[in-house]
């Protein structure tokens, strides 16, 4: 998932006009009729994530946008338009260089920090991964999305003014909690609600409460109260008056997570608010997409050791400080370069713990399909293309077992050593197809999605401008 300003392409989100004069929170949407509006596919949520990108609405426009609408060719356009708007915004722009016990494996962590499971989101309905993080006195505990790619933390709240999705666990409810405070507008922290979210603050008539609009290139979005409360990692290691999106109206994909953690740099983020305790860093493990446990995964919130790291510079675009950048220097298949000019891979490169599906521009991704076919083709039955994964092979996950390696090597030597689990995505019964896909457009970006970064240690170490890899840390 990552912000994104939209407004430069119309087609990314469609905007209805039965949509624009509701109010956030104490009205239904305006539908003009039921069939304008079509049910989120729950099949491409797994497959793709609800990667996001945030409105950025003008100041004219007398409400929220309907974020919902699904009309024309939206549905076959979904998993496009998060690359095509992140596209967008960095064309011409350069880049500077529950309280369960956490788990038992070594995770290269300094005394001062927190660690709390980490779990594929299978049995949630999700593609991206979740933890469980407790909130409110006494605290209640709630699968939450792990998102790089985003600031602003929120959940599903009672009373759910508009609606709010089915999820795994009983809603929040924060009139049960001792230590709930909603914001007002005049708080420091709706102030910095635009940074976090690229979406103007709103403030609700008669009480002034701040509201907050976090929506997501997918069309999903949340909208609700900006709340303070006690935050527990674990049963020792808790957080008052974490700041967070109390959330009215949350529509679009989520599984039945319960919300969003966000994990990128800006200062509403939870990591910023936990940075003075723990400091500037955090690591996490992504245990195998399709395990049925959470195998070891690990989220972890401090001081980070270079003991068994290899690092990478972590690099800023100046008009998207929050997300994580780095320089991709090369891929290799099976030991062997794809024969690609250095310039060709002087490419934005994102790592988004929020996308499932790698994306590369399209003369790189035809390279590394090229490449990689043409050794599979002489083990096993290609089959057809399975929506935009163009690369597809007859047989289970399990039965492709000879597949050869990839490498995705980084400015100073660091790298991602990928094997099928981290190659291939099972898309249909019988169908296994290359978990990468080329970008769209003209303005060509790279993101490294969850499915490469399994079972890999990495470590954001955010102080010092580095990220680490580390294979296997997850057993």
């Amino acid at each position: 998932m990552f912000q994104m300003h939209v407004l430069k392409d119309r087609e990314l989100v469609k905007l209805h006009p039965c949509c624009l004069n509701h109010h956030p929170l104490h009205h239904t949407l305006l539908f003009c009729s039921l069939d304008d509006f079509q049910p989120f596919d729950q099949g491409i949520e797994f497959l793709y994530g609800s990667t996001s990108g945030l409105l950025d609405l003008p100041e004219k426009t007398p409400g929220l946008v309907c974020a919902g609408y699904r009309g024309g060719s939206a549905n076959k356009s979904i998993k496009n338009e998060h690359v095509k708007a992140l596209s967008d915004r960095l064309a011409n722009k350069g880049l500077g260089s529950g309280s369960a016990k956490p788990p038992k494996s070594g995770h290269l962590l300094e005394p001062n920090s927190a660690s709390i499971p980490l779990n594929p989101g299978l049995s949630i309905g999700s593609g991206n991964y979740y933890v469980k993080l407790g909130l409110g006195s006494p605290p209640k505990y709630y699968a939450m999305i792990l998102d790089t790619g985003s600031s602003l933390s929120w959940l599903q709240c009672q009373p759910c003014l508009v609606y709010c999705h089915a999820q795994a666990d009983p809603l929040y409810d924060p009139s049960v909690s001792k230590t709930y405070k909603k914001l007002s507008c005049a708080s420091v922290e709706c102030s910095r609600l635009k940074a976090a979210t690229l979406n103007n603050p709103l403030c609700e008539t008669g009480s002034n409460a701040c509201l907050y609009t976090a929506s997501y290139g997918d069309s999903s979005f949340s909208i609700g109260y900006l709340s303070q409360d006690l935050l527990t990692l674990t049963s020792s290691q808790t957080l008052p008056q974490f700041t967070y999106g109390c959330g009215q109206d949350n529509q679009g994909l989520f599984g039945r997570a319960a919300g969003i953690i966000g994990l990128a740099r800006d200062k509403l983020s939870m990591l910023a608010q936990l940075s003075t305790r723990y400091g500037h860093a955090f690591s996490y493990c992504l245990p195998t997409a399709n395990s049925a446990t959470s195998g070891g995964g690990f989220l972890s919130i401090g001081s980070i050791s270079p003991t068994s790291y290899k690092f990478t510079p972590m690099l800023t675009d100046s008009k998207n400080p929050s997300l994580y950048f780095l320089r991709l220097t090369a891929i290799t298949v099976s030991g062997r370069p794809l024969g690609l000019a250095a310039a060709m891979y002087r490419v934005p490169t994102l790592i988004d713990s929020g996308t499932v599906i790698t994306r590369l521009p399209v003369s790189m991704y035809a390279a590394l399909r090229q490449a990689f076919v043409k050794i599979m083709s002489t083990k096993y039955a290609k089959a057809p293309a399975y929506s935009i994964l163009d690369t597809c092979f007859k047989g289970s996950l399990k039965s492709l077992s000879a597949v050869p390696e990839i490498k995705m090597i980084f400015q100073g030597g660091a790298d991602l050593t990928l094997r099928a689990p981290s190659i291939l995505i099972e898309a249909d019964k019988g169908i296994t197809c290359l978990a990468f896909a080329g970008t769209s457009g003209t303005n060509q970006i790279a993101i490294i999605g969850n499915r490469q970064q399994q079972t890999y240690n990495i470590a954001y170490d955010v102080s010092t401008s580095r990220i680490g890899f580390a294979p296997g840390s997850c057993h």
